[in-house]
């Protein structure tokens, strides 16, 4: 499952990836790029919230629903190579790329759920590690085929058609997963009515607040600073390197805190990574582009906190929900943290357009701030009991 998440999300971050050559060869202006960005967590709400209200992750078989959307998701998402030049056909392809990976990232987790009660967050971590990983190799194929920007999304489909493949032939069913004895679309109300999962929603979109326009803008910020330097002679574009890094470091970030929140509890690590990724979201956008080291090593260390914490919210979830509609809950909060996104990303490049990437990053922590009281209040509560086998 980690493997065919690697491989599906590399769709996710394809076009922020070649976004230099669509300038050039397209003319897109930043603006169009951003509403390229916005175009796939927009997509992705839609394709969530159906799935969520119409409780599909649960009354079909998950596996099933996991593989056929990974594929439809690679399809789209190598047609912007082959339709007119019309920006309109490439914002509505990355509009259906984002709404079938919402058949794909929850859905994979509530599978990975059926597998594990002891231990479900250091697995959910780890599928959320390959999630973090392969929505950063568009910016390594883009590094490494700096002059072929169609390369890069013609790979990433296949790696995601092959994620399909993946799932449905070398996956089985796990021993905890529970099927939905009937359609419930009032379920999503009991998310938002009850207290426990109501506070982890709450943490989930603090959360979400700071990290996918970090993880959209934080390439852009890098170029800024790097410029189009490469290293062994033109093959390797710096910039585009460094972006991969991040994402690299937030995959081991993300399965480590898996192995601490099974022994210290999601409240506690959550909070933890959260007051981490927020302090260097305060800071970072200030340092002068001569402290190019500090930079980098300030941004990787964002890269491993700023989604440390995700899978963590994400088992929180299946741990107070009810196991026949664990794929609902989970789609139903994915859903709503990246319809938060659109708002973020779509303020960051303003933001820094008006007053530069120190204030444009900083606004971010308000995210994590608002993250941590609730994961706080939470943790003061009897149900957290219900998570990490009773630790909070």
């Amino acid at each position: 499952m980690s493997l065919a998440t690697l491989l599906s999300l590399s769709v996710w971050f394809s076009a922020n990836a070649i976004a230099p050559a669509l300038e050039a060869e397209r003319g897109y202006s930043q603006d169009d790029l951003a509403w390229l960005t916005m175009a796939v967590q927009l997509g992705f709400v839609v394709g969530t919230l159906i799935i969520a209200l119409t409780n599909l992750a649960d009354l079909i078989n998950t596996r099933t629903l996991f593989a056929v959307c990974s594929i439809l998701a690679g399809v789209v998402n190598v047609a912007i190579v082959f339709l007119p030049q019309d920006f309109a056909y490439a914002v509505l392809m990355r509009v259906l790329a984002g709404a079938f990976l919402g058949g794909v990232y929850p859905p994979g987790m509530k599978i990975i759920a059926g597998w594990f009660r002891l231990g479900r967050g250091l697995a959910i971590g780890a599928m959320v590690g390959a999630l973090t990983l392969g929505s950063g190799s568009p910016h390594l194929l883009s590094a490494i085929f700096t002059a072929e920007w169609e390369t890069t999304l013609f790979v990433s489909s296949t790696l995601a058609i092959v994620s399909g493949g993946v799932v449905y032939f070398l996956v089985a069913d796990g021993p905890f997963d529970v099927p939905a004895p009937r359609f419930n679309p009032r379920f999503v109300v009991r998310v938002v009515k009850d207290r426990a999962s109501r506070l982890v929603l709450l943490g989930y979109l603090g959360h979400m607040w700071e990290l996918y326009a970090m993880w959209a803008w934080i390439p852009t910020y890098l170029l800024a600073v790097f410029g189009s330097g490469s290293l062994l002679g033109d093959s390797l574009g710096l910039a585009g390197l460094i972006a991969f890094l991040v994402f690299l470091a937030g995959g081991i970030g993300s399965f480590a805190a898996g192995w601490f929140a099974e022994r210290w509890g999601r409240c506690l690590v959550t909070s933890a990574a959260m007051l981490m990724s927020g302090g260097i979201a305060l800071f970072i956008g200030f340092v002068g582009v001569d402290w190019g080291w500090l930079i980098v090593v300030l941004a990787l260390t964002w890269g491993v906190f700023v989604i440390a914490d995700s899978a963590q919210f994400s088992t929180g979830m299946t741990e107070l929900s009810e196991e026949a509609y664990r794929g609902t809950a989970l789609t139903f909060q994915t859903g709503l943290g990246f319809l938060l996104t659109i708002v973020t990303i779509r303020l960051v490049p303003l933001m820094e357009d008006a007053a530069g990437w120190g204030w444009a990053f900083a606004f971010l922590a308000i995210g994590p701030a608002v993250g941590i009281a609730a994961m706080m209040k939470l943790r003061g509560l009897p149900e957290s009991r219900q998570m990490a086998m009773g630790k909070r």
